[in-house]
């Protein structure tokens, strides 16, 4: 699994919604950031109580990284079964978004979509909210320990941003140690250029990960 990923750049309490009518049923579609089921089931009741008055709420969260089914859920809220929760999880996996759940909310209009029209309609909320869903990096970042010789740490030092690296903390004794933040999936190459920059004069620990998010 790729240690960074999409996830939506909304506050804690924000929604992003985004509304339409469909052969005069009107769809609004809600988004929220939800890292976990717990957040993703608040949210949804959150909406129900919303439009309490809606003819359906239909809901699915994926709160994982984006593909990732150990978190997920959905429900169609009286539609038809297979009609609504289902694609609209599907669409979650598969809009390149994780952490991420959606309520489309339905007032029936008269007309009948029938079910191909229901699927399509709610999928299409769906699209339709995340087409226009503002979003941030969030990444899997590891923190590495690197001590060298003072004569290398110029040339360290430009090496660092060509890995996303950056310096958070700094001791000058005997040698210059260094502690580093930076995506986990770009430890191996840094490790092979320090490698190669002091030829083999420095010590490289890993240390820890920790989830950071980035604009």
């Amino acid at each position: 699994m790729s240690t960074s990923y999409q996830i939506p750049d909304l506050a804690p309490e924000a929604i992003h919604r985004e509304e339409e009518v469909i052969r005069r049923s009107r769809f609004i579609v809600s988004l929220a950031h939800t890292p976990d089921p717990d957040t993703a089931k608040a949210f949804i009741d959150r909406i129900r109580r919303e439009f309490p008055d809606a003819t359906h709420n239909c809901w699915a969260y994926a709160a994982g990284a984006p593909g990732q089914t150990s978190q997920v859920g959905y429900s169609d809220d009286g539609e038809p079964h297979g009609t609504a929760g289902r694609p609209m999880l599907t669409m979650l996996l598969h809009g390149g978004v994780g952490e991420l759940s959606a309520v489309v909310t339905r007032y029936f209009g008269g007309v009948k979509l029938g079910t191909g029209g229901l699927v399509r309609a709610y999928q299409g909320m769906v699209r339709l909210g995340l087409e226009t869903l503002p979003t941030r990096e969030h990444m899997i970042a590891s923190r590495l320990e690197v001590i060298l010789d003072y004569p290398h740490i110029t040339l360290f030092r430009r090496l660092l941003q060509d890995y996303r690296a950056s310096v958070i903390e700094e001791n000058f004794g005997v040698d210059a140690t260094y502690r580093l933040l930076l995506p986990s999936q770009n430890i191996e190459a840094l490790e092979k250029a320090l490698m190669e920059l002091t030829e083999g004069a420095v010590l490289i620990s890993r240390l820890d990960q920790e989830d950071t998010e980035t604009a």
